[in-house]
């Protein structure tokens, strides 16, 4: 605990620092969230929501999402591999699959399974923010979002220009297992942007390549992005991009420790999506939207020792049609809209299968009081399986004073078993279950918020009940885990979250974040099981800390993370960046885990020891 009062130290210290700085006042942007037509100034939020901006994105030691999402507080980013190789993500002590992910407001949803959810097309130079929603979100953004939800905003271009960043890096550890070499990485990534008065284009690449940090962990992946916007006139635009990623690793101990040794697998996503925006009137506003999502995942369980045998190849599609619409009334918004999904399976061990999922929303908001703001409305589904569902949910916010807001809201949700839930037959290790039910959530949180000049302050407690929880359970240690619904998982949860910035003078830069989240779970009327494999893994404590400081063109910036689980030992991982511009150019230096900590974020899978990198960057956008 000695390295948290550290950090805590240092936040009061910023403190007390700043108020001895009277004159000097960061100015903090008001970003708008945009909740399915609703755009609302995170300020105004009447629910639990962050981002990670820009701003932040650059100075992180990251160049992969999965990286990024792990300094979120609330966010529990449990990778198997290095870099972003393959990662599950859950908010606030749910399960991988219980979180949905968008990009640009288009649902991320994968049929097959959320292992692959965060395969995606995207170089973190071409995001702009990550919007973190804590709580179920049915209501806003359909199903699948039972614990919460992250929405991926990438970069309007406005000017044109290129840019271009190459890196390596190495923990200078050899492969003795295996080749005999020395573990490195390496990537670049390539840019380009072309803005017109009525019409943008960018174009995005990276490629990563490494050899792993233990044995048949390597990975190769790529990335490509396209995104153009038009403006037809004043109220008619179009937006339209275009991704795909292929990404091939190492799989030693991924799913089927230990005889999984030599597995590799390749997955392969494509995106599609076209929307656009039509201000009918001063009142009315139409937001239509297509996508496509195909996912191929082929595992090869022997490797390259017998390529032919123990093959799992699985391609999906998913097809979605929304339209919503905003109508501006004298004393609020309505907001009213549809979508339509379909998603098919061919699967060589889960079977070929298709199902449809028809949504319909309706939310209100207005102020009943003139500080009081009142956010209501229902999600109506019907799948094809499991018929017609409705979520109701309800947000509010009273402004105590200018800077104090209390917040509240009551949400539910549902989670659609996946295809591998359900049909999965890959005997002797996993085996679904046709008759599993969906999950279904209900959450009540109330809060604090206090945002005052360069000081923001948001504090949060929730009761959360999910029923029908499905976990990979057995009665026996001869059989394999079976999909099952095993009872209600119920989880009481408290969060803090803290940033302070101030100038020490023209030239000089402090920021300081800090957050706590602290989560209590337990099942009630669970059913009676020899092992399972996700009831004993959520959060317990978890602590995220950034310190950065900026003199001119020069930058630094330190960050700690801090998880404990239910059962399992609990590690801090301290990482930093330091960064230095000239002109156009910019080098930095990454140092990961720097007091090489061995730590474990999924079964006895070690994660990378201490690992240094150094890149450059060429940026004219």
């Amino acid at each position: 605990m000695k390295r948290f009062y550290f950090a805590l130290l240092m936040f009061l210290s910023a403190n007390l620092f700043a108020q001895q700085k009277q004159d000097t006042v960061i100015k903090i942007d008001d970003v708008v969230i945009n909740e399915n037509g609703f755009k609302t100034p995170i300020s105004k939020q009447n629910r639990n929501v962050y981002i990670i901006d820009k701003e932040m994105i650059a100075k992180l030691p990251a160049r992969s999402i999965q990286e990024l999402l792990q300094y979120a507080n609330g966010i529990d980013l449990r990778q198997r591999g290095p870099f972003g190789a393959q990662a599950d993500i859950s908010i606030d002590g749910g399960s991988f699959e219980q979180t949905v992910v968008l990009l640009n407001g288009t649902k991320i949803i994968d049929s097959q399974t959320a292992h692959n959810m965060l395969n995606l097309p995207i170089p973190i130079e071409a995001i702009e923010r990550i919007e973190v929603i804590r709580g179920p979100a049915a209501r806003i953004y359909g199903i699948n979002s039972l614990t919460g939800a992250i929405n991926i905003i990438t970069k309007k271009p406005t000017k044109s220009g290129v840019l271009a960043d190459v890196h390596a890096g190495s923990n200078f550890d050899k492969n003795i297992e295996g080749s005999g070499k020395t573990f490195y990485n390496a990537g670049f990534q390539l840019g380009g942007v072309i803005s017109k008065a009525k019409q943008q284009h960018s174009l995005f690449g990276a490629h990563d390549k490494s050899n792993g940090y233990r044995f048949n962990t390597q990975f190769e992946n790529t990335k490509l992005l396209y995104q153009g916007n038009f403006q037809l006139d004043e109220l008619n635009e179009i937006n339209a991009s275009f991704g795909y990623t292929k990404n091939e690793f190492g799989a030693n101990g991924f799913y089927a420790a230990p005889g999984d040794k030599n597995s590799i697998e390749t997955v392969q996503t494509t995106l599609a999506a076209i929307q656009s925006k039509h201000i009918l009137s001063n009142r009315w506003t139409l937001l239509p939207r297509l996508s496509y999502r195909y996912n191929f995942d082929n595992y090869r369980y022997f490797g390259n020792v017998n390529p032919n045998a123990g093959v799992s190849k699985h391609s999906t599609n998913s097809f979605a049609t929304e339209v919503t619409s905003t109508y501006r009334t004298n004393n609020g918004e309505l907001g009213l809209g549809a979508e339509v999904r379909s998603e098919d399976i061919n699967s060589s061990n889960i079977g070929n299968h298709r199902r449809e999922n028809v949504g319909f929303f309706t939310q209100y908001r207005t102020n009943l009081l003139e500080k009081l703001n009142v956010n209501a409305g229902a999600y109506l589904n019907y799948n094809s399986s499991y018929k017609w569902q409705i979520y109701p949910g309800i947000d509010a916010s009273y402004a105590l004073t200018d800077e104090f807001k209390f917040i509240g809201s009551i949400g539910t949700s549902q989670r659609i078993p996946s295809f591998t839930d359900l049909y999965l037959n890959q005997r002797p290790g996993n085996i679904g279950n046709p008759d599993v039910k969906p999950e279904n959530a209900f959450q009540s949180e109330v809060g604090l918020k206090f945002l005052k000049k360069n000081l923001t302050l948001n504090s949060s407690f929730f009761y959360r009940s999910i029923d029908n929880f499905i976990d990979y359970t057995r009665l026996v240690a001869t059989e394999p885990f079976q999909a099952n619904n095993v009872g209600s998982m119920i989880t009481k949860g408290f969060n803090i979250r803290s940033n302070y910035g101030f100038e020490i003078n023209e030239d000089s830069k402090f920021n300081v974040n800090l957050a706590y989240s602290y989560l209590d779970s337990m099942f009630k009327n669970m059913a009676q099981v020899l092992a399972s494999k996700y009831q004993l893994s959520a959060l317990k404590h978890q602590v995220t800390n950034t310190v950065d400081f900026k003199y001119h063109n020069f930058s630094v910036l330190f960050a700690t993370r801090f998880n404990q689980r239910i059962t399992g030992p609990s590690y801090w991982i301290n990482d930093f960046r330091l960064s230095q511009s000239i002109n156009k150019f910019t080098v930095y230096v990454d140092a990961q885990n720097i007091f090489d900590t061995q730590y474990f974020e999924i079964g006895a899978i070690p994660l990378p020891s201490r690992w240094f990198s150094l890149g450059v960057k060429f940026v004219t956008l």
